[in-house]
């Protein structure tokens, strides 16, 4: 490359990216053994290259100086022009871009042929960081035919990946996974290490944009794993990561991953171009974490800093994310709808992805203000992206056509819209094989849910709100989710995991203290969460579409299914049986919940014996949330069985306490939908029945001996027998499983909740691997329950991974409860499931045996039936 120069310091400039520690350590040797002034050059450039991708870039510039000063003294104007080359780099990465760009242009002067090439690859790649992409192509297309001819293999890899991520950029999917393919077989025959992280990453981007969000997650886990080996941080991933869990509905995940590495850039003095764009995923992020005021001044941050840098591309995408989170704080003005479509006419002028999204943004702030003229005008331009592109560049097509056709009077327009919108995003959801990534992707739709829903109010009848309701709750319900792979790292996971889990608890029991095993314990749920987020949708379609008079049919003319949708904040009661679906107006659901946290609050006291006086207060908050929840709906009930299908915010309303339900045979399901599956699964013809006793019970378990008196030939796995892999393999299939252990509810990572058994807690992620759940389960302590409400209308938790796995009926309860009077409930319900009944009559019978006083009848309200079974 440089003559004068041993070809064993040349190598080390390829080194820096083939193993980065071992290039800086020989890099610093050099210099410390009175190198010539060539040599010397090397050395520094060496130093400067690593200090400014991994580490100091005030360092950085400071070799870099020195390296063009020692290759100007030895006189040799190819090694003078690369150094250059990468000095522009790094003055463009400091912020520092008109100085920067003047580098280049004197690099592309003193160098020649196949040094020149490497000098415009260089450019190409600073023009893509200040978002100028005609020109990076322009540059690329010089320099790739030279960099062929020279059998430079590296640097045409690198050429090759550049242009792929610029084709990203300006929505070229297609070209770009062609450059990617092209360049990963050149980097399969070198050794550079960081390069073939790089190229992983980069096909982790391509994935995302053409929408296969869990491969996108694999590849880039991989590029981090990669990077790790190395010791080499880059931010870059971190950016593309925080995209791509903004797009599976992780946005808190992803405003704390972009601040932790805006923490640690700083901490390295590193460059201010990744600080501004990390600045930039953090407000995008923030936005859809609910903290809107954050969103603000991260993206005001952003965009005075892509200002300062001359970054006008990136500049614009930060305007757009600061006047959607000034939207979304309530500030609306004519100066934002105008501010929006400037934002938007740039974007097109640029040919980004996100022009339509700054169009529906304007149209969506001028609706607001009542300017329909002005809102058609930016919407139209916007809904033209319903017909092609990747999901959520379709799904902003959509809303768009919503929006318009909702300003138009038309509600048939609307639910068109809103059908078409979702089913896009149905597709979408149903390449996801994780349960939580399904549910929390539901998000995304749920504006086009809410807008179908208030056309249908106003112009079809209650059957057609039923139907909307419907259409976007419970979805994961719909469908079986993914079962794990036979990972054996997976697999080996899950049993350390248990292990540390296990050793935790014995030493909380025992006063010991904890922090290393807690620390053990997250990083091990992180790993198994992150393999288990890899999974891609096998399931096809989107589920059974709900029928209403499938529903109405099934129902018959005893059974009364309450369904409560919520509409701008009030509930809507939606009363289907006896062939017909009959709406009533109900209360806010804000109070609602805080009633029902009153309630929960009242039950946990009245778990502990001597609570007696609480008991009158804790009903008086039963027939306060009776008048909020159903209203006038109560007095229509009848005396039958009901089923109450709840929005997911209010899961945990213990149902048996509102005076008009007390009484009678009640079920709760997450759907309509899913109600319909449970009656309808049949019972396995050769299912057993299975008890478990879990450790650390205040009453051991007491009703277990006595059922397994009971049902004679019942499976008993108890004490040491109680391990996790063989009670999943006694649960495969069973007629009927009871479980007696501690529930544990994990409201920061629902998936996690979990029962305790004899070598560790078995958690959700296990029970999706079961072929089919019991038919029936019954789980008969604390919290087991409670679900986490996620996306649209989403509950994640143990019940609801049991019911699209083949269980036709869960009995649970939603608050702590008193062990002791839990027994005799159990032998009770125990005796009418033995007599031939459903588990919701059951239930109805044990709670009117149980003792009158508020201990008891406490503990009877607790439980719910699920299902149908």
């Amino acid at each position: 490359m440089t003559a004068g120069s041993s070809d064993s310091v040349t190598k080390l400039l390829p080194m820096v990216f083939a193993d980065p520690g071992e290039a800086l350590a020989r890099a610093r040797a050099l210099l410390d053994a009175d190198p010539s002034p060539l040599d010397a050059s090397v050395a520094h450039q060496v130093i400067g290259i690593w200090q400014r991708d991994f580490g100091d870039l005030r360092l950085a510039l400071r070799h870099l100086r020195r390296a063009r000063e020692c290759a100007a003294r030895a006189d040799s104007a190819d090694r003078e022009a690369d150094v250059l080359a990468t000095l522009g780099v790094a003055l463009v990465h400091a912020g520092r871009t008109r100085e920067g760009l003047a580098a280049f242009e004197r690099g592309v002067a003193r160098g020649s042929g196949h040094t020149r090439a490497r000098v415009l690859y260089r450019r190409a790649y600073v023009w893509w960081v200040l978002g100028h992409h005609r020109e990076a192509l322009e540059d690329v297309r010089r320099a790739v035919p030279v960099l062929r001819q020279a059998d430079d293999v590296i640097w045409t890899a690198r050429a090759l990946t550049l242009r792929a991520t610029v084709h990203l950029a300006l929505g070229s999917v297609e070209r770009a996974e062609a450059d990617f393919t092209a360049a990963e077989a050149l980097w399969d025959t070198t050794g550079q290490e960081h390069d073939k992280a790089d190229a992983v990453e980069s096909r982790g981007l391509a994935a995302f944009r053409s929408g296969d969000v869990p491969a996108a997650l694999r590849l880039l886990d991989e590029a981090e794993e990669r990077y790790a080996r190395l010791g080499t941080p880059t931010f870059m991933l971190n950016i593309r990561r925080c995209e791509v869990l903004m797009a599976a509905g992780l946005a808190p995940e992803a405003l704390a991953e972009a601040d932790a590495a805006i923490g640690k850039l700083d901490g390295l003095g590193g460059q201010p171009t990744r600080k501004a764009e990390l600045l930039l995923a953090a407000a995008r992020a923030a936005r859809p974490a609910g903290d809107p005021h954050t969103a603000i001044a991260r993206a005001a941050l952003a965009v005075r800093l892509f200002a300062g840098q001359r970054r006008t591309w990136w500049e614009t995408h930060a305007r757009l994310v600061l006047i959607e989170a000034r939207h979304a704080a309530g500030r609306g003005s004519g100066r934002l709808v105008a501010d929006a479509a400037a934002v938007a006419a740039k974007l097109a002028s640029f040919g980004s992805p996100a022009a339509p999204e700054a169009s529906l943004l304007a149209g969506r702030i001028a609706l607001d203000l009542g300017w329909t003229a002005d809102a058609e005008r930016h919407l139209a331009v916007a809904a033209r992206s319903r017909r092609s592109g990747p999901p959520l560049a379709r799904m902003t097509g959509w809303a768009a056509q919503a929006l318009r056709a909702q300003a138009a009077g038309s509600a048939r327009g609307v639910l068109e819209a809103c059908r078409r919108g979702l089913d896009v995003l149905d597709d979408h959801r149903m390449t996801l094989g994780a349960s939580e990534l399904r549910a929390r992707a539901t998000e995304q739709g749920a504006e086009l849910a809410a807008l179908a829903q208030r056309a249908s109010l106003v112009s079809g009848g209650p059957r057609r709100l039923l139907v909307w309701s419907e259409r976007w709750r419970a979805t994961v319900l719909s469908t079986p989710p993914t079962r794990p792979p036979a990972d054996p790292e997976l697999l080996s996971g899950m049993t350390a995991f248990r292990e540390i889990a296990s050793r935790a608890e014995a030493a909380r029991m025992e006063g010991r203290p904890v922090p290393a095993l807690e620390r053990e314990q997250r990083r091990l749920e992180r790993e198994i969460r992150s393999r288990t987020l890899h999974m891609r949708g096998e399931a096809p379609g989107s589920g059974d579409r709900f029928d209403v008079g499938r529903l109405l049919e099934r129902l018959g003319d005893e059974v009364l299914l309450v369904e409560l949708a919520v509409l701008d904040g009030r509930v809507q009661v939606l009363l289907c049986g006896r062939g017909r679906v009959r709406r009533f107006e109900a209360g806010l659901l804000a109070e609602a919940e805080t009633e029902a946290e009153h309630v929960q609050a009242g039950l946990r006291r009245l778990a502990h014996p001597g609570a007696d006086a609480r008991l009158p207060v804790v009903e008086a908050a039963g027939r306060r949330l009776e008048e909020l929840l159903l209203g006038p709906a109560a007095a229509q009930l009848g005396g039958g069985p009901v089923v109450i299908v709840p929005p997911g915010r209010l899961h945990r309303v213990p149902w048996a306490l509102l005076p008009s339900l007390r009484e009678r045979v009640l079920s709760v399901s997450p759907s309509a939908g899913s109600w319909l599956r449970a009656r309808e699964t049949a019972p396995p013809p050769d299912g057993c029945h299975v008890l478990v006793r879990g450790p650390g019970l205040a009453t051991g378990g007491a009703e277990v001996p006595e059922l397994a008196a009971r049902y004679g030939c019942a499976t008993v796995l108890e004490g040491d027998g109680a391990r996790v892999p063989r009670v999943l393999e006694e649960l495969d299939g069973a007629a009927l499983a009871h479980i007696a252990a501690h529930g544990t509810f994990r409201a920061d990572s629902p998936l996690f909740s979990s029962l305790r058994m004899a070598d560790g807690p078995i958690v959700v992620h296990d029970f999706e691997r079961l072929a089919r759940s019991p038919y029936r389960i019954i789980l008969s302590c604390c919290d087991t329950a409670r679900l986490a409400s996620v996306g649209a209308d989403e509950l994640l938790g143990l019940v609801t991974a049991l019911l699209p796995l083949g269980t036709a009926g869960v009995l649970a309860c939603s608050a702590p409860v008193n062990d002791a009077a839990v027994v005799p409930l159990m032998l009770a319900l125990h005796k009418g499931l033995d007599a031939g009944l459903s588990l919701a009559e059951a239930l109805r019978d044990a709670r009117a045996s149980l003792p009158g006083d508020a201990l008891h009848q406490a503990t009877g309200w607790a439980f719910s039936a699920f299902g149908a079974a």
